[in-house]
């Protein structure tokens, strides 16, 4: 079945403004053959005429009055579209969809978003987390985000944008006797017999933890599994155990003492979509790229590490061999 277009339901409501074809013709810069072509096909279109010819004007018959708000309404709502759309491309208003592993999501994101919402409060962002990698990936190539922020994906066709290096770090309560000053490194070899504060089995960080302790020769021992990757630093600094986790995610106010660990462990974060961005996508990937603390530059005095000033000018390094990549 043909659906009245766009143009033929303009030029019905033009020709009855106006009152006129010759009169709406003008209007609509058109030659009056097309218009009265396109007032049939419309004609055609509904099974029925519209519109009776006077030697003066026009009339509406009774099924062209009953389509004439339909008209006007659908013209209105294009209209309504055309502007929404213009002012998502202008970042004055949308939704923008995007998703992150939950470390970028307590680390790195939130001073982002806080600079968005100052900046574009028209457009909303609604959030989507994962707990490992592998399942954002999944996720993007499902089309359930237009933007993802993590580690870089694997075999990725679409379009990546590097954010930096993140560092990791290690956990310890104050009273640790390795726990000699903030800041020092650590071998993870010396913490290979302790039992460890442990992410759930399905977090990307639990994978993470047992790669790098297997490459320095051991398997770590759990003392305790958080579900909540926020838990983990927490945990540490209050005794469960030593725990490896994204120096980002480390709270502001924290008890624990941080650690750099020797080698040290680093991926890179990225933000990637599916096809070339959108503007809204664009935008926040550049806010991103811009803003995004992907290493701390400030931490409580007490827990303070000398290595995160020189951080900040390794990010762009590249991960050496045994560096955390997933």
């Amino acid at each position: 079945m043909a659906i009245p277009t766009l143009r033929q339901l303009e030029y019905l409501v033009t020709v009855v403004d106006t009152g006129s074809f010759t009169r709406a013709a003008e209007h609509l810069h058109v030659t009056q053959p097309a218009l009265s072509h396109q007032i049939r096909a419309l004609e055609r279109t509904v099974g029925s005429p519209l519109l009776e010819r006077l030697p003066r004007s026009v009339r509406l018959t009774p099924v062209g009055r009953a389509v004439l708000p339909h008209a006007r309404a659908a013209l209105a709502e294009a209209e309504r579209l055309h502007t929404v759309a213009r002012h998502a491309a202008g970042l004055e208003e949308g939704e923008l969809e995007v998703a992150a592993v939950y470390s970028v999501s307590l680390g790195i994101l939130p001073s982002v978003l806080r600079i968005w919402r100052r900046r574009h409060p028209g457009v909303r962002i609604r959030l989507r987390e994962y707990a490992h990698a592998d399942r954002l990936q999944a996720a993007m190539v499902a089309g359930r985000a237009d933007l993802a922020v993590g580690p870089t994906p694997t075999a990725w066709q679409g379009p990546i944008r590097e954010l930096g290096v993140e560092e990791f770090a290690i956990i310890l309560p104050a009273d640790d006797p390795l726990a000699v000053s903030p800041g020092a490194t650590i071998a993870l070899t010396d913490l290979a017999d302790r039992t460890w504060v442990h992410y759930a089995p399905d977090n990307g960080l639990a994978d993470l933890l047992d790669r790098v302790c297997a490459q320095a020769g051991f398997h770590p021992k759990v003392a305790i599994r958080a579900e909540q990757t926020s838990a983990v630093p927490l945990l540490a600094a209050a005794g469960l155990g030593p725990a490896l986790v994204p120096a980002n995610i480390v709270p502001l106010h924290f008890d624990g003492v941080v650690l750099r660990p020797d080698p040290a462990i680093r991926r890179t974060l990225t933000a990637y979509t599916r096809t070339r961005p959108d503007p809204l996508s664009a935008a926040f990937a550049d806010l991103l790229a811009d803003q995004a603390r992907v290493n701390p530059t400030a931490l409580p005095a007490t827990t303070l590490p000398a290595w995160t000033s020189s951080l900040a000018q390794g990010q762009n390094r590249t991960p050496r061999a045994g560096s955390a990549t997933t």
